[in-house]
């Protein structure tokens, strides 16, 4: 027990900022570990987002109160998976060619590509969570953001068990992460992902949840034509295009 708390916090102190027991200590062996408890992260950090949602919505405007929470979930993770998506999107639109792909990656500067990616996939995450409290309430509103959080690290997180990690030295930030995740650890995240889709009453979760899950397999065959595998970019990618998904599949049946 102690064993699998340890393992939560190091994903937790990898995948957020939020401070964790100064007795975890840092581990790699923690870390190689750490990718089964990401989605109950995510659900953490959805419930922070909503929680300031839902309490800034009781003073201001519906659209600041989301701004307020998708501002929090910022803060909260480091813009950790958004980083990864400006990152991918910079590497993929800026070379045809694998070992320029990665190295544009790496690059910790923000190019073109990935400014305009990130400030329309913040737009669209926006308007689609406006449209879902229009349409469907706060409460949905709410059960929403706790649901796509939790459900589009769950998609990043399938990655590990179907695709290869493509670099070769271990200087990526993600390296001791880039391991093959056995069943039981998918199992766990599988559970953690999808548990909180349960509060979504209606078939529009399950549309949520189709489409989320089509795009998660479009990526992975993007990576895998392209480099041939992922990277910690790559899983960044998919959380956010997987989160987006999720909340437009929302909105097919609520509209």
């Amino acid at each position: 027990m102690i064993r699998e708390l340890g393992i939560f916090f190091a994903a937790l102190r990898f995948f957020t900022r939020l401070p964790v027991p100064s007795w975890v200590g840092h581990s790699e062996q923690q870390l190689e570990l750490a990718a089964r408890y990401l989605p109950l992260v995510g659900i953490i950090v959805g419930s922070i987002g909503a929680l300031v949602t839902v309490a800034a919505e009781q003073g201001l405007p519906a659209s600041l109160a989301i701004l307020a929470g998708m501002a929090t979930t910022l803060v909260v993770t480091g813009a950790f998976h958004e980083d990864g998506f400006a990152d991918a999107v910079d590497g993929f639109g800026g070379s045809r060619q694998k070992g320029r792909v990665l190295e544009i990656m790496k690059d910790s500067r923000i190019g073109s590509f990935g400014a305009i990616a990130i400030t329309l996939m913040l737009l669209a995450k926006f308007n689609a969570l406006a449209q879902i409290d229009a349409l469907g309430g706060l409460r949905m509103l709410a059960l929403a953001l706790v649901a796509g959080h939790a459900l589009s690290r769950f998609a990043s997180t399938t990655l590990l068990c179907a695709l290869d990690y493509v670099r070769e030295d271990d200087s990526a930030k993600s390296g001791p992460l880039a391991r093959r995740l056995p069943a039981i650890g998918l199992g766990l995240a599988a559970l953690f992902g999808l548990a909180p889709c349960l509060l979504l009453a209606g078939p529009e979760v399950w549309v949520g949840i189709g489409l989320a899950a089509v795009v998660t397999v479009l990526a992975a065959g993007y990576f895998v034509r392209r480099i041939g595998g992922y990277t910690g970019d790559c899983l960044g990618a998919t959380q956010q295009a997987a989160e987006l998904a999720f909340y437009v599949g929302l909105l097919c049946v609520c509209s």
